[in-house]
This record gives structure tokens, C-alpha cells and sequence, in this order.
């Protein structure tokens, strides 16, 4: 597996479909002109033997969804390791406590190029929900033209519509805080709920910062974009969702782990509020769970992320980094132990 001496030796571990979406032949070539490539890609097992001997000899690992966890004893065998580059957003799986314990290795990530297609999805659910568009579309499919062209179904629902919409983000996230961006450009009111944001910080985002209870009883429609922490663990539950008003639309582009399914599927089931989920707990939910076929409920299947050509953004910025890192650059978007209290 050896090769060029002169440049460090990349191993590209994750998933085998995803190195044909994440590389055309721009990529490739930045690749090439940076590092020496370790044959055999992409790894998905660094305890067989090839991927051992790869991570072996390994000076940079170019990582995404599949690659195996840099565990302590995996990195025992990776003496050369000097950077990881995370090709998408949360590093947890690739680099777990362990990791942070047994290494000063490099970790960058490609977050900030994921929350972009999230923040747009995200926007655009708030639009299309404000005007209930997916239920909508569904009775006049129903109708078959019968209310005639023009109908306007919804014209008489003061609930509906998206003027001076009251929006409630949880979470100034970085995916938070670009929907906060794409909101304040628009007619909408927006507050915050964020325990490490301050009201002036808040306000400089244009919103208002408020406690998550004010937060869910004042918004007309409320995303959430918080991490996956211990204390973030069904923070929407029973009494939260009680607190939203009739009408009132929850959309979840970040992690189910946020949500109590059972309460949420209770509130679901009343018709009471309305519901965009991309992702789900479990995911995917099993065959026969309530929400496919409750029309208050819309579900996508995790779709909010980068996707198709999406993919192109988060290599221009794991290759970016990579190539910082080979020239002796600061790296973009580090990601340090600390942050790992605050981030997903």
C-alpha cells in the first residue's frame, strides 16, 4: 500500500456508495495534488486485516457516515494518525470520549456546509406548514376538482398564512441560527430559546430571547435545532407540547431524541396541533406507527440533509481542510473536547 513519500497518506473510510457523491473529478484531483491515497478504498473496517494495515499507515483519514470509531485500541494502531476529516456534521460516532482521552489529533468538521440544506428545508417547512400546504394538497387530491380550480380551500382559517407569523427556534444552533437569518428577512416574528444565549445576542440575531415555556405557548409555529445531550432528552414532552397552541405547527429538522414520541403521537392523534418530522425515534419509525397515516402529521425521511449534489459541499470543505492541514494552515472548523458539550 505504500506510495509517494512526499505527501501524506489519506485513508477515505465510509460508506462504499458514498465516495461516487462526495467525488467528481475536481475533488479527486485535489485530493491527488495534496495527499497520496491509500488504495482500496473507501474502509468500513478498521479490525479487518486491509483496514488495519490501512489505518496503519494512515496520515490523515478522510472520514464520514460508516467510518469505524477511533477507539483507543484502534488508535494504538494508527501511530501516523495526525488528522481527522469529517465530511459531514456530528463527529461523535467517528471520534467517541475515548477518542478526545487518548489523542491530540486533529478534528475538523464539515457542520457548517450541512447546515445550510438544513436551515433551507427547515425554512421552507415553516412556509409550506404556515399554509398547511401538505394537508391542503391532500383534500383537493381527494376532490378530484370537485370544490373547482380556484377553490381556495383555507382562504376563511385565520391560522393559516405566514404574515407576521410567530416563529419559536430552539436552539441558536448554527442550523438555528441561519433559519433565524432567513426568517428575519421575511414578515415573521421570531424568538430564541437558547440557555447559552444572551439577550443581546438574541436580539442582534432579530429575535427575542425567551424561556423555553414562554417560547412554546407564544410561537404559532416552533423548530427545533437543539443537540443531542444527556439534558436534551425528551426537553419536548407532555407538559411542553400542552403549552403550544391550537393550530400550532412543530417541525423537527434535528433529532428525535428531542421529542417524547409518545406524547408527541397523543397530540398528533387529537388533531390538536400540526406536525412536520424528519426525523423520528425510532428511525425509522416501524411499519405501523399511527404517524404515517395521521393527516395532521407530515413525514420525511431524514431528507433535510445534504443530499445528491449536497454531498459536493461537505467534500469541498473536508478537502479544504485537508489542504490547509498539508499547507500548514489553521484549520476552519476545529472541533476541540470542550465543544463537545454544546454541539450535536
Amino acid at each position: 500500500m505504500r506510495g509517494n513519500h512526499n505527501k501524506p497518506r489519506l485513508l477515505i473510510a465510509m460508506r462504499d456508495e458514498l465516495p461516487e457523491g462526495f467525488f467528481g473529478p475536481c475533488e479527486w484531483a485535489r485530493l491527488k495534488a495534496a495527499t497520496d491515497i491509500v488504495s482500496g478504498f473507501p474502509y468500513t473496517d478498521f479490525d479487518a486485516p486491509a483496514g488495519a494495515e490501512a489505518l496503519a499507515e494512515a496520515d490523515i483519514l478522510l472520514a464520514a457516515w460508516g467510518t469505524p470509531s477511533l477507539t483507543k485500541e484502534r488508535l494504538r494502531r494508527a501511530p501516523r494518525l495526525r488528522m481527522v476529516a469529517y465530511a459531514a456534521a456530528s463527529v461523535r460516532t467517528v471520534a467517541p470520549a475515548e477518542f478526545w482521552e487518548a489523542s491530540d489529533i486533529l478534528v475538523t468538521t464539515a457542520a457548517a456546509a450541512m447546515a445550510i440544506p438544513v436551515a433551507e428545508f427547515t425554512f421552507a417547512a415553516i412556509i409550506m406548514c404556515g399554509k398547511d400546504v401538505f394537508r391542503l394538497r391532500d383534500d383537493h387530491r381527494a376532490e378530484r376538482g370537485a370544490g373547482g380550480f380556484g377553490s381556495r380551500r383555507g382562504l376563511n382559517l385565520p391560522y393559516l398564512g405566514n404574515h407576521s407569523r410567530r416563529v419559536g427556534i430552539v436552539g441558536a444552533s448554527r442550523i438555528g441560527r441561519l433559519v433565524m437569518g432567513m426568517l428575519a428577512h421575511s414578515k415573521f416574528e421570531i424568538a430564541v430559546y437558547d440557555p447559552f444565549l444572551t439577550a443581546d445576542e438574541a436580539a442582534a440575531l432579530g429575535a427575542m430571547k425567551m424561556d423555553l415555556h414562554d417560547l412554546l405557548a407564544w410561537s404559532d409555529t416552533v423548530s427545533l435545532h437543539a443537540p443531542i445531550l444527556p439534558e436534551t432528552r425528551h426537553m419536548i414532552g407532555a407538559r411542553e407540547l400542552a403549552l403550544m397552541a391550537d393550530h400550532a405547527v412543530l417541525i423537527n429538522t434535528a433529532r428525535g431524541w428531542l421529542v417524547d414520541h409518545d406524547a408527541l403521537l397523543a397530540e398528533a392523534r387529537s388533531g390538536r396541533l400540526r406536525i412536520l418530522i424528519d426525523t423520528p425515534d425510532p428511525e425509522p419509525l416501524p411499519a405501523d406507527s399511527p404517524f404515517y397515516d395521521l393527516p395532521n402529521v407530515v413525514l420525511t425521511p431524514h431528507i433535510a440533509g445534504a443530499l445528491g449534489n449536497e454531498l459536493r459541499a461537505l467534500s469541498d470543505l473536508a478537502i479544504t481542510e485537508i489542504e490547509r492541514f498539508v499547507g500548514g494552515l489553521a484549520p476552519l472548523h476545529p472541533v476541540h473536547s470542550r465543544d463537545l458539550e454544546r454541539i450535536a
